[in-house]
């Protein structure tokens, strides 16, 4: 008997190797090469087919209709938001996010809206029993007439379960738990998730389903398997959120459909995860009248204008080297905000602790919240509070000019929707729209400028 032929795939980014190697010369990750016997029979493709048996034909663009398959707006209207608007039929949708982060929770809770709207709903699980699954629906208050339950991995008995079925949505939790039998390579390998990530695609875009797929993560935060199933599907989404919050964000990451970066925040609850309408008022909640080293920022995600706090905290340092510590923030941002106080608004900060954080556990990472960092950070050195009615929206430049930003109109109605009384924006975003008669619009050309009409001593 001919003894089996075996290589070895990075489980990282797929690169195939004769032999094992401790470092994939492809991605540079470490340990990540995994043997596998190599299939030696001829695979067969096949074109697209669907359950019907008609095979698909090329069309003029002109010929065809959206109008036939409008999007399907959700109960969950900060699901919608973060798809787009809702979902498109025969899309792919991938969720990620850290485990316990309620990743099947809102898709059994999805599961059960759609089949109380009217639609045929396969949720497939291959991490638990059908009895586990019931136990936790029950508890959420899910159900429904068109909602089956299929606890099973092997891809040749979903996808014919999926044809004879023929529903309108399929869960599958989680694509890494999936096996294509014709395969011999380990569960959640590589070769594993290309296939039965591919087979699933075959389906949805022929038959018209909308797949919904969960994704296990790695310690580093990315999605485990191949890069490429990120790019195979429509929609990627990521749970983000800290294990000792209720809180959620729900952020797209990637969308053929609707805006990347759009967020949607979630409260988790004892009856599951309940929508927040509002998410400003739960980052500014807390925020303390007459505590120095603050500032409020008007942050865009997505197509949403959300309202947040930044907090630093600047100290003398004990050691020789001054320690820079962010947490919601992005460290080389604030470490180059710190230089040009030092160079162009004359702060001695080389000697000085500095901390900032996004209260709230938000994350910030656009330029507009430059302006607001530099006055958290200039309040706390000069230890004088700011105004709790006023916000600072603005990108710093190296010379210290507060330079524009996008959406500047939907940033100002905004706050002044929340009751801020007064924002700082970037002078050149001053023409071409309407100020709130409610709130005191404030032109800065230059970062000094800003601060002399903030700190008046």
């Amino acid at each position: 008997m001919a003894k089996a032929k075996t290589r070895f795939v990075c489980q990282t980014c797929g690169y195939v190797s004769p032999r094992y190697l401790g470092r994939c010369p492809n991605c540079g990750e470490w340990n990540t090469l995994v043997e596998e016997i190599e299939e030696s029979k001829n695979v067969q493709t096949a074109p697209r087919v669907t359950f019907s048996g008609t095979k698909v034909k090329p069309q003029l663009i002109d010929a065809i209709s959206t109008k036939e398959t409008p999007r399907i707006v959700t109960k969950n209207a900060e699901l919608n938001r973060v798809l787009g608007g809702g979902i498109v039929p025969s899309s792919m949708v991938l969720i990620g996010g850290d485990p316990g982060i309620g990743k099947s929770t809102m898709l059994l809770q999805l599961s059960g809206e759609l089949a109380d709207m009217g639609g045929k709903v396969l949720y497939v699980s291959g991490e638990e029993s059908a009895n586990q699954i019931k136990m936790r629906a029950d508890r959420l208050g899910v159900g429904g007439s068109e909602f089956y339950l299929y606890p099973e991995t092997d891809m040749q008995s979903i996808l014919q379960n999926v044809e004879d079925l023929k529903p309108d949505y399929v869960v599958i939790d989680s694509v890494q738990t999936m096996q294509d039998p014709e395969l011999t390579s380990a569960v959640g390998s590589v070769a594993q998730i290309r296939s039965v990530t591919a087979s699933l695609m075959q389906v949805a875009k022929v038959n018209g389903i909308t797949v919904f797929i969960v994704g296990h993560v790695t310690k580093g935060g990315a999605i485990a398997g191949p890069k490429i199933l990120e790019h195979m599907v429509d929609t990627v989404l990521y749970f983000e959120g800290d294990m000792h919050r209720t809180y959620r964000i729900l952020r797209a990451v990637k969308n053929r459909f609707g805006s990347t970066n759009e967020i949607g925040v979630f409260e988790m609850r004892e009856d599951g995860l309940n929508e927040v309408k509002n998410p400003s008022e739960i980052f500014l909640e807390e925020r303390l009248q007459g505590a120095t080293g603050s500032s409020v920022v008007v942050s865009m995600e997505g197509t949403r204008p959300i309202l947040a706090e930044v907090q630093a905290l600047v100290t003398p340092t004990a050691f020789g080297n001054a320690k820079r510590t962010t947490n919601g923030l992005d460290h080389n941002r604030v470490s180059l905000i710190m230089a040009v106080l030092e160079k162009r608004s004359g702060l001695l900060l080389q000697n000085q602790d500095a901390y900032l954080k996004a209260a709230g556990g938000v994350k910030l990472d656009e330029p507009a919240i430059d302006l607001a960092v530099a006055v958290s950070i200039v309040s706390s050195y000069r230890d004088e509070e700011t105004l709790a009615t006023d916000c600072f929206i603005g990108e710093l430049g190296l010379t210290g000019e507060v330079r524009r930003v996008g959406r500047i109109d939907a940033r100002v109605k905004e706050a002044a929707k929340l009751g801020f009384k007064r924002a700082f924006v970037p002078k050149n975003n001053l023409d071409g729209w309407e100020f709130p008669s409610n709130i005191q619009v404030v032109g800065v050309q230059t970062l000094n400028e800003t601060l002399k009409q903030v700190f008046k001593s």
